[in-house]
């Protein structure tokens, strides 16, 4: 299981060349079926505009891609629109290109740089975050113990998903896959074997970035 970076929320940006406007829309999509519809929603909303082509990436290795051109000669909105998505390393999320045509002709190279500098705004518009693969894991010491794990957390910057305070002190920590069996035995010798630590289970959480 890898790490994949998702988009937070939908962002726009615009750019003007020659005359033209270039809109991009970015949205979070979890499959093809919510990508489908926004890219629907997008040509009802901008159904003036000469294109509205699209490009979408589903899935953490970006196992579901497509693209559209809407009009434009082949190659040169979908496509490259679609390769700065698989670029960034953003995944789940889809864009829509809305141009009005401004009277002059970009030509082929013209329009692939209007295109990709459009979808590149969005993205940098947007709020990203790191989705990561890991254990939910379970700690608990006694209180002579509690300044060292809290320290040694502290140094990993390991985060603490809830902790209570009883007759011991209960932690229950996100660990990244990569790094759980060497903090969990940092942990262990460091309270000489004090701390009981059980593995609660695997999962995704995301982090801003």
């Amino acid at each position: 299981m890898g790490n994949y970076v998702v988009a937070l929320q939908e962002s726009q940006a615009e750019i003007i060349e020659k005359k033209s406007r270039f809109i991009a829309t970015l949205r979070p999509v979890n499959s093809e079926e919510e990508a489908v519809a926004f890219i629907d929603e997008m040509k009802k909303k901008y159904w003036d505009a000469r294109h509205n082509c699209s490009a979408f990436v589903i899935g953490e290795n970006a196992g579901l891609t497509r693209c559209s051109d809407d009009g434009e000669p082949s190659g040169t909105a979908g496509r490259p629109m679609l390769e700065v998505l698989l670029g960034s390393g953003v995944r789940n999320i889809a864009v829509v290109v809305t141009r009005y045509f401004g009277g002059v002709l970009l030509g082929t190279g013209g329009l692939v740089r209007a295109y990709q500098s459009a979808t590149k705004e969005a993205l940098e518009q947007c709020e990203l975050a790191e989705v990561i693969f890991g254990s939910r894991v379970e700690v608990t010491v006694d209180y002579t113990n509690v300044g060292k794990l809290q320290y040694l957390l502290s140094s990993y910057e390991v985060d603490i998903v809830e902790s209570e305070y009883g007759e011991n002190v209960r932690f229950v920590i996100f660990l990244r896959e990569e790094a759980a069996k060497n903090i969990c035995d940092k942990i262990i010798d460091e309270t000489a074997g004090k701390a009981v630590v059980n593995e609660m289970g695997k999962e995704y959480r995301s982090v801003k970035i």
